[in-house]
């Protein structure tokens, strides 16, 4: 019961700000209730403030004791959402599959999975010595086990 009442608060909220998407949303058998958004050109701290004020002023405290967090993403917390994908087109993804793990630019999103692009240095077709080869990958949503972002300083 109070899940849903929070639950439907929640898809309201998210109704108003299209940019904003969810990534998690759990509710304990001790009311804590816990959100993790991202949001299409990112989050910042006033968009976990409209989505904690679109929960809290709304619920009765005098019926429900609860406590609310609200978080954006992390950099370094797995992909799990396809307009996460969207969102980070020129970055550098490590992706792990069943059948391994490649890491390169993400160059483009479908309905269906994302495309990946690295070099690699390869030794000549033809005489001695190395050549640096593009190589491309496409990977199905389905496929992915986990995919992150790699932060390069």
């Amino acid at each position: 019961m109070f899940k849903n009442i929070v639950q439907n608060l929640l898809e309201t909220a998210l109704n108003e700000r299209l940019d904003l998407f969810l990534i998690e949303f759990t509710v304990s058998s001790e009311n804590h209730i816990k959100i993790i958004i991202d949001g299409d050109n990112g989050v910042l701290v006033e968009d976990c403030i409209f989505v904690s004020r679109a929960i809290e002023h709304n619920i009765d405290r005098d019926e429900y004791d609860f406590s609310l967090e609200v978080f954006s993403a992390g950099a370094t917390t797995p992909l799990v959402h396809e307009r996460q994908y969207k969102k980070n087109i020129g970055r550098t993804l490590a992706v792990k599959t069943a059948s391994g793990k490649t890491e390169g630019i993400i160059t483009d999103t479908t309905e269906t999975g994302i495309s990946l692009e690295w070099k690699v240095r390869e030794p000549k077709p033809i005489g001695k010595g190395k050549v640096t080869v593009i190589k491309k990958e496409n990977i199905a949503y389905s496929d992915i086990l986990e995919a992150k972002v790699v932060i390069k300083f």
